[in-house]
């Protein structure tokens, strides 16, 4: 397989105090750490794994990061 380069979305959890990364586009790309560096491992995995399925000129590009505003 070819190696692709893939955006990691990284939000903390306030509750576990856990970082949580998803591959947008990869259903089941997902994971969590308790350092950066330990979820970037996971998420290398976990990635791999669901790539092993899906064919890889299926696989999104990334565009970008938009923000949004909204009422609370």
């Amino acid at each position: 397989m070819p190696k692709l380069n893939l955006t990691v979305v990284i939000e903390k959890d306030p509750g576990t105090g856990l970082y949580v990364g998803v591959v947008l586009g990869i259903p089941g790309a997902h994971s969590q750490g308790a350092t950066i560096d330990e979820l970037m491992e996971n998420m290398k995995e976990v990635t791999e794994l669901c790539l092993e399925a899906r064919k890889p000129e299926k696989v999104p590009v990334f565009i970008g990061v938009q923000q949004l505003e909204v009422t609370a």
